[in-house]
């Protein structure tokens, strides 16, 4: 935790929040913000936008453990849930709501860097897989589209595959376009004319 961050601790007890905001004021300069109502929780983070959020909840249920971890955005920012126990279904609960750290034995002031830490660096390297996972499925999909499209142009014109995709390649190089959007429009021309 190099640089400053704003840190969003949701704590309803102001005796437990205020150690856990000293103990992040002692693990770097950041902006601390403790929300005590959970009420209304995914508006009150989404005003604030953090950088990460920690939630401290000493014996979470799974409706608001899902609850909590939704309306603190995993998917948009780390999220580290402490808890002072747990059992087998409430941590995978967790996980699957895309908590980026789940500790029990709840939240002690010392603890709180290291595992602030591998929160971050555990979202950014769940972030990066979900990016390749996204670009990996659109390439697919392209070329599920381009080997439609060169069945089309085989049948049509009755050549081979090399051919047909040759024909594409300089169909889209002619237009200045990539060669999936080309396939994708004669895919949907195909479809109009019925062939």
């Amino acid at each position: 935790m190099s640089k400053r961050l704003l840190i969003v601790v949701v704590e309803p007890d102001s005796a437990r929040a205020q150690p856990i905001a000293d103990g992040l004021r002692e693990a770097g300069d950041h902006d601390i913000r403790i929300i005590a109502e959970q009420s209304g929780l995914a508006r009150q983070v989404a005003d604030l936008r953090p950088d990460v959020v920690l939630i401290d909840i000493a014996n979470p249920s799974r409706d608001v453990l899902e609850e909590l971890a939704l309306a603190s955005g995993p998917a948009e920012r780390p999220v580290a849930m402490f808890v002072d126990r747990s059992d087998e279904g409430l941590t995978r609960a967790a996980i699957e709501a895309g908590i980026s750290a789940y500790v029990v034995d709840g939240l002690r002031p010392e603890r709180l860097k290291p595992i602030l830490d591998a929160a971050i660096a555990r979202f950014h390297i769940f972030q990066q897989m979900r990016a390749e996972l996204a670009a990996t499925r659109a390439a697919l999909e392209e070329r599920k589209i381009i080997d439609r499209a060169k069945a089309v142009l085989m049948k049509a014109r009755g050549i081979d595959e090399e051919a047909a995709y040759a024909l594409l390649r300089k169909t889209a190089m002619d237009g200045g376009k990539r060669v999936a959007d080309i396939a994708q429009q004669l895919v949907m021309a195909a479809g109009l004319l019925g062939r």
